[in-house]
């Protein structure tokens, strides 16, 4: 008799192996039937994993196994320790799953099944952009893997393999050109009716002449700049890693005037963002973008300012590891090329006027027989 079936058993109790030559384990532990793709399709690699496995499973608490799904998402939501506008974000999610997942205080976690988590966040961030719906499955899979960690299950039900991240779209990347940007900065400083006109001009300014972003900029103190060797120290915000600027041509009238008169501690700005004045201003020079709700938003915000730095560095034709480097980015430039290709096509086509048989206009001859 031909089965239909699309496995067969092995030898070996526990390991079935799919028509496709691939290896997987079917077991029975703790009253509930697990099943895990091996990645193997060798008989003894498959054994291995399959021991493996096993041990897995034997590993976990049986003490736990009732734990249920609402206790482990308590237990993690106490244990955040992430700034407060990520715990925010965290906890929003995990009081939407706890309000919406029906019995999730006393259902045990150990019959949560991936199909009920992928139901879950399609009900409820399916109809949102992927960053909402990938910010939510991260929360989702971070609170199980804890469960996973304490040995309550063996294997995470939203787990890389197992529940996939949306794919993106393709951001709207808007950047002022420079022009733009020296606009909104006079705009910004001719707000005489605004106390904080000056600083809010001044923190925009040091963005786009500095190419750095809000919190690297905010955390800069006197002690950070020399302005005898030309440059400022940094610390990446992300990171924490510290990294040198220059003092560019450009920007040391505005670190001069920054750090005059100012303590060895004390910061350069009293203000730690800009976003409102830097907003207004772009919707009084009519630099908006409608959503499709009909609002209409600023077009730039701090990160345009940092996006224009690094590409105006480039139309200038200054080096992308250079550009990284000003960036305190550790990857030689590879980012930048990823981001900027737009900018870099724009750049290699001025560049390749340059190999001609003459000489190009901007090369100065020199007398080669003057003594």
């Amino acid at each position: 008799m031909i089965s239909n079936k699309p496995w067969t058993k092995s030898k070996t109790a526990g390991l079935y192996r799919y028509k496709t030559g691939t290896y997987f384990a079917r077991l029975r532990f703790g009253g509930k039937l697990y099943r895990k793709k091996l990645d193997a399709a060798d008989y003894d690699l498959a054994k291995r994993n399959l021991a493996k496995f096993k041990d897995d499973l034997e590993r976990t608490d049986a003490t736990k196994g009732n734990k249920s799904f609402g206790k482990v998402l308590d237990d993690y939501a106490a244990g955040l320790t992430v700034a407060d506008s990520t715990k925010k974000d965290k906890l929003a999610v995990i009081a939407k799953l706890k309000d919406t997942w029906f019995g999730v205080d006393s259902l045990p976690l150990r019959t949560v099944k991936p199909s009920q988590v992928k139901a879950w966040l399609s009900r409820h961030y399916g109809r949102k952009s992927a960053t909402y719906y990938n910010s939510a499955l991260t929360v989702v899979r971070a609170a199980l893997q804890t469960a996973v960690e304490d040995k309550i299950v063996v294997e995470n039900p939203a787990g890389k393999t197992i529940v996939k991240y949306r794919e993106r779209d393709e951001p709207i990347r808007l950047t002022p050109s420079f022009d733009e940007f020296k606009a909104i900065v006079a705009d910004i400083r001719a707000q005489k009716f605004n106390r904080e006109a000056e600083q809010s001009g001044d923190f925009v300014e040091f963005l786009g002449l500095a190419g750095l972003g809000q919190a690297e900029a905010a955390a800069i103190t006197r002690a950070h700049v020399d302005l005898e060797a030309g440059r400022i120290i940094v610390y990446r915000h992300k990171t924490d890693k510290g990294f040198a600027v220059p003092i560019f041509p450009q920007l040391r009238p505005l670190v001069e005037k920054l750090c005059a008169g100012k303590a060895r501690h004390a910061r350069l700005f009293s203000i730690r963002e800009a976003r409102k004045a830097l907003g207004n201003a772009c919707k009084r020079l009519g630099f908006v973008r409608e959503l499709p709700d009909g609002r209409t938003v600023a077009q730039f915000t701090h990160r345009s300012l940092r996006r224009m730095f690094i590409t105006r560095g480039l139309e200038k034709g200054v080096d992308v590891k250079t550009l990284a480097e000003w960036q305190g980015h550790r990857d030689g430039g590879k980012l930048i090329l990823q981001t900027y290709s737009h900018v870099r096509a724009v750049h290699s086509n001025r560049m390749a006027k340059l190999m001609t048989d003459g000489e190009p206009d901007n090369v100065i001859s020199l007398d080669r027989g003057a003594a």
